[in-house]
């Protein structure tokens, strides 16, 4: 803050915000900018000196005195570490001082090496005291106030704490998906001393962003769900770095509990837990890369015939990478949001930017809105207020079950998005401070019900046992429409070509459910045949994320889940098949299953699928 000019960059918008409140709090100006807000010190608008940001939003043109860079060993992360490399080689600073892992000192003085500047490397060591236990908690009645459980499913979270409130505790829940706002006011509940709440169930999500007072870290457990470097999810147990990272997090300096505590609520976990933090953390040896938009145009200006996820898969397969030093991020999510909107028609430099929107293409509603969102742009219709609250169902209400939490989570994302897109195309986007209004209620809402997140697990739990599959599955006709991202409508079935695979014959990107907004049926047509060229494997992730969606339904209701089933019942409910349909797709799936058996030569590589509507049973032959 002493300097004339700086700009921080961190990995998360609530650290962000927090540096941006800091420096102007003790007197000097700061903006702040993320990729969905701007905030401006000055009153008028006139840009600061020091900039607090995202570092996906990191100014490579502004000479800046002193930069800072958190977390710098994220340059591993297979699908952000290009943005801490782009900072780190692309920073116009005197000075870059660089926070985080010992274990990325070798990978930063290489890269040093090729762009000749120095390296000074200080080391310092933790203020408080953390002591891993002896002893696993092996029982939610042994929680004492400070008590911070570890998980990495929303699954584990509900369990734990709906028997954390029938022992009597209050509990703050915090997981990934929560707005930033929400996550706030648990954390400052938990840190309250006046609060009653004394007890904390959190994903991974605390590891980064969030100041808590927390005593002792159990760790639920230690397998969690990881991608690779090629976007595959793996499960696995937790790394040295995160297992330190989470366990850290007890017993911070200036907080109610100075000393730390670290366990297992299982016993066997102990042994295993101790072994992880023990071991050296693994030396990050290389930094991740990512095209750019000017690439793309290039390659698209000499093959002009290629959809922009084949650009993207030319580019990844030429590209020539110092292998020693970088690797390609994961580019999936990028080509799975290019292949949703390839039948829309967009520029290459807009495509590129709608794809490389930073949503979760595992929340089916989402996925909806944003290819809605590419469909008004590409009339040049702007999305304002009015028409994105009908799409939403504005004005929100308290949410009644899990399913309406979850479904509130994915309108703030949707939300979000606008906002994102609103600071990249500000004409076709316009009503940005109005969408910010909205969002800022709906975080409140939401907060309300995570305060009651178990009362929300009883009664979706009721809600299912009394088979009201209307609103468990889907909760309300607004989430409905979240099936058009994955629902091909019932007309494309029925023209499906005879060499359609069964998944493409059910399942693909919906085009014309809102066919209200069609201006004539030629259109509706050259949609349809536009949609029908479009699809591609990527195509079958959209099934994939929307079944995992339902499995986790099932699972949080202590069902078991039979994907095909399941489904099949989902698309008959919405009136999405009917028996002629059915008849039809059984005939496919026969052939399908045939062929295929001959080609792969696999034991039970196929099973032939047969559905009866008339009891809406689905068996596996």
């Amino acid at each position: 803050m002493n300097s004339e000019s700086g700009v921080y960059c961190g990995p998360l918008k609530l650290l962000a915000s927090e540096v941006f409140y800091k420096t102007n709090a003790a007197g000097t100006k700061c903006d702040l900018v993320t990729g969905e807000e701007r905030r401006f010190a000055d009153p008028e608008g006139k840009p600061a000196n020091h900039v607090a940001c995202t570092v996906e939003m990191t100014n490579l043109t502004t000479v800046y005195e002193v930069a800072i860079i958190d977390e710098i060993q994220m340059m591993r992360d297979p699908q952000r570490g290009w943005a801490w490399t782009r900072a780190l080689l692309g920073l116009q600073a005197k000075e870059i001082h660089l926070c985080g892992e010992k274990s990325t000192v070798r990978l930063v003085e290489d890269l040093m090496v090729t762009t000749g500047d120095q390296v000074e490397i200080r080391e310092y060591k933790r203020l408080t005291k953390l002591n891993y236990q002896d002893r696993a908690l092996e029982t939610f009645d042994n929680v004492k106030a400070g008590d911070c459980f570890v998980c990495f499913s929303k699954n584990d979270i509900f369990h734990i704490t709906r028997e954390l409130e029938r022992r009597g505790h209050e509990v703050a829940v915090i997981y990934g998906s929560l707005p930033p706002g929400t996550k706030l006011l648990q954390a400052q509940r938990f840190n309250d001393p006046n609060d009653p709440c004394k007890i904390m169930v959190a994903t991974d999500a605390i590891g980064m962003g969030l100041n808590l007072s927390i005593k002792r870290i159990i760790f639920y457990s230690l397998v969690k769900p990881q991608l690779n470097e090629q976007g595959e999810k793996e499960k696995d147990t937790v790394t040295t770095s995160q297992a330190l990272q989470i366990a850290g997090r007890a017993g911070r300096f200036a907080s109610a509990f100075p000393d730390g505590e670290v366990t297992t609520f299982r016993r066997d976990d102990l042994p295993l837990l101790k072994d992880i933090v023990s071991r050296q953390v693994e030396t990050i040896k290389r930094a991740g890369l990512h095209p750019t938009a000017e690439q793309i145009e290039m390659f698209a200006y000499h093959l002009p015939k290629h959809s922009l996820s084949s650009l993207i898969d030319i580019f990844v397969v030429l590209s020539q990478l110092d292998d020693s030093l970088f690797f390609m991020c994961n580019v999936e999510d990028v080509k799975f949001l290019a292949d949703i909107i390839e039948h829309v028609p967009l520029p290459l430099r807009a495509r590129y930017t709608f794809s490389c929107a930073p949503i979760n293409k595992k929340m089916p509603f989402v996925c909806t809105i944003f290819l809605k969102y590419a469909r008004q742009f590409s009339r040049s219709e702007p999305t304002t207020f009015d028409w994105l609250a009908k799409q939403i169902g504005w004005p929100f209400e308290i949410p009644n079950t899990i399913m309406d939490l979850v479904h509130l989570e994915e309108v703030f994302d949707c939300l979000d998005l606008y906002l994102w897109l609103s600071f990249r195309f500000a004409d076709m986007f316009p009503d940005k401070e109005l969408i910010r209004g909205i969002q800022a209620e709906l975080d409140q809402i939401i907060h309300s019900g995570v305060q009651n997140i178990v009362k929300l697990i009883h009664r979706t739990n009721r809600l299912e046992d009394a088979k009201d599959v209307a609103v468990t599955t889907l909760n309300t006709e607004k989430t409905a429409e979240a099936v058009a991202v994955v629902t091909e409508d019932i007309k494309s079935i029925n023209k499906s070509s005879s060499n359609a695979t069964p998944i493409r014959a059910i399942i693909g990107l919906e085009e014309e459910l809102d066919t209200s907004v069609q201006d004539n049926k030629v259109e509706k047509q050259q949609d349809e045949e536009k949609l029908s060229t479009s699809l591609t494997v990527n195509t079958h992730k959209v099934l994939h994320s929307y079944l995992n969606a339902l499995k986790t339904q099932a699972e949080t209701r202590g069902h078991e889940f039979n994907e095909t089933e399941d489904l099949i019942k989902q698309l008959i409910s919405k009136g999405l098949l009917s028996q002629r349909s059915v008849d039809k797709l059984e005939k496919q799936l026969a052939t399908f299953n045939y062929n295929e058996k001959n080609v792969s030569k696999k034991k039970d590589a196929n099973k032939t699928l047969s559905f009866n509507t008339n009891n809406k049973k689905s068996k596996k032959k």
